[in-house]
This record gives C-alpha cells, sequence and structure tokens, in this order.
C-alpha cells in the first residue's frame, strides 16, 4: 500500500515540528539552562557584542533575541578560529560582526552559549580599539563535570 500524498505531508510537518522543539528546548528554553550562581549580574545596557560563528547569522539572532539587529564588520586581532572556540594566536585575525544589545538580550545570548558551562563571556579589544564582549569555549579545568570543551 502506497503512502498518500496527505500522509507524507503530515509525516514532514510532524517530523519538522519535533526538530524545531528540540532546538528550542536545547538552546532557547529557559527550561535547559540555569545561571550558574557565581556568574555576575548583567549590568544595563547596552553591550557590544564581537560574534563570529552562528550568530553572524541573522535568522539565528533573531531566534535567540527576537530581532536580528544591526551588525556591522568586526575584527579580533590576535585570535583564530579553532572549531567553536577562538585561541590566542599572534599576528592572525579572525573576522566577525559587532553587534549592539540590551542587558535582556546579553542574557538570552548568554543563555544560548550557555555561559558558565560551556563558554565564558570576555571583554577583548577589537582591531579598531572597541571593546566588545566575546564567547569563549570553558577549557575542560574551567567546565562543570561532564561539560567540558571536548563534550
Amino acid at each position: 500500500m502506497r503512502p498518500r500524498p496527505r500522509d507524507i505531508v503530515l509525516s514532514l510537518l510532524v517530523l519538522l515540528l519535533g526538530a524545531l522543539s528540540w532546538l528550542w528546548l536545547t538552546m532557547l528554553s529557559p527550561f535547559t539552562y540555569d545561571r550558574p550562581a557565581h556568574l555576575p549580574e548583567v549590568d544595563e545596557g547596552p553591550h557590544a557584542v564581537f560574534v563570529y560563528g552562528t550568530l553572524r547569522l541573522a535568522p539565528v539572532r533573531w531566534l535567540v533575541m527576537g530581532r536580528a539587529g544591526e551588525t556591522e564588520p568586526a575584527v579580533l586581532a590576535g585570535f583564530r578560529r579553532d572549531g567553536l572556540d577562538l585561541v590566542e594566536a599572534p599576528g592572525e585575525r579572525t573576522a566577525g560582526e559587532l553587534v549592539i544589545v540590551s542587558a535582556e538580550e546579553l542574557e538570552q545570548l548568554d543563555r544560548y552559549e550557555r555561559l558558565g558551562i560551556r563558554y565564558q563571556r570576555v571583554p577583548l579589544q577589537l582591531a579598531d580599539g572597541r571593546t566588545a564582549w566575546v564567547y569563549r569555549r570553558l577549557n575542560d579545568a574551567e567546565a562543570p563535570a561532564g561539560e567540558g570543551a571536548g563534550g
């Protein structure tokens, strides 16, 4: 018995909804991230954030923050990308974008990056002299048990 086109479309919609629900739960949901108690509170904005990975994509920023935000090209000197992280590399440069966010949006970015669990947020100086927040992977010694950079 061949599946009907309606059944195929319905099955695809269920799969898509399931995938989107899983992404929301694991990346954006407040139910799967508890901000570690040792992290300082977020100061009122605006905050400049240098993004170099998935957050360079406007649809990702829109999903995370509720808006894509205006960005401008930016460069972080002395670092190179290494997978999901930046490593110090004198003489090298990492291209990215600078986005200005509110305190609430910075907290949403912290949740997306799993601040204190997978990433730390550090202030770094950009090539043009401005300072911006940059998310960097925690190493195995800094991460909570079972959440290291390799995991």
